[in-house]
C-alpha cells in the first residue's frame, strides 16, 4: 500500500498547517547547523502566519494559501534535508525483512533457543493449514497436468 499518498480531502486549516510545517522544514534546510538563525527565521515565519489567523474572508484565505504555496516553491532548498527513514531518506528500505519461511530451515539447535516461539509458530502453521484446506479443499499430492 502506498502510505505516502494522500487519501482524504484536507480542510483549509490542515492545508495551512501543512504549509507552515513544510516552510519550517525548508528553513531548516537553508540554515543547516546555524540553529539560532534558523529558529529566528522560523519565528518570523510563524508571525506571518499569525498575522492572518483571524481572517474570515474565505477568498482572501484561499488566495493567501496559494500565495504561500508559490512562495515555498520559489524558495525551496536545492537539496532539502531528509529524515533517514522517510521515503528518499538515506536509510529508507535498507533493513531487509526475511520472509517467514526462512525459519522453517533453521537447525533444531537454533530453534531450541526459542522453544515457546517455535511451539506457537507450529501451532499457527497447523491452524493455517486447516483453514486453507477448509477454504480450498484437500491438498493434492499427485501432479496432474
Amino acid at each position: 500500500m502506498a502510505s505516502h499518498l494522500p487519501f482524504r480531502i484536507l480542510t483549509h486549516k490542515q492545508k495551512v498547517l501543512s504549509l507552515y510545517k513544510r516552510g519550517c522544514r525548508n528553513l531548516e534546510s537553508w540554515y543547516g547547523y546555524d540553529r539560532l538563525e534558523g529558529r529566528y527565521a522560523i519565528l518570523k515565519l510563524r508571525a506571518r502566519f499569525e498575522k492572518n489567523r483571524n481572517e474570515s474572508d474565505e477568498k482572501k484565505l484561499a488566495a493567501l494559501l496559494v500565495e504561500g504555496e508559490e512562495e515555498l516553491f520559489k524558495t525551496q532548498h536545492f537539496q532539502p534535508k531528509k529524515f533517514a527513514n522517510t521515503i528518499d531518506g538515506n536509510t529508507y528500505g535498507r533493513a531487509h525483512q526475511a520472509p517467514d519461511w526462512v525459519l522453517d530451515y533453521w537447525h533444531p539447535l537454533e530453534k531450541a533457543q526459542y522453544p515457546e516461539y517455535f511451539l506457537r509458530r507450529e501451532k499457527r502453521k497447523q491452524e493455517f493449514l486447516k483453514m486453507w484446506i477448509k477454504e480450498n479443499g484437500p491438498i493434492d499430492s499427485g501432479h496432474h497436468h
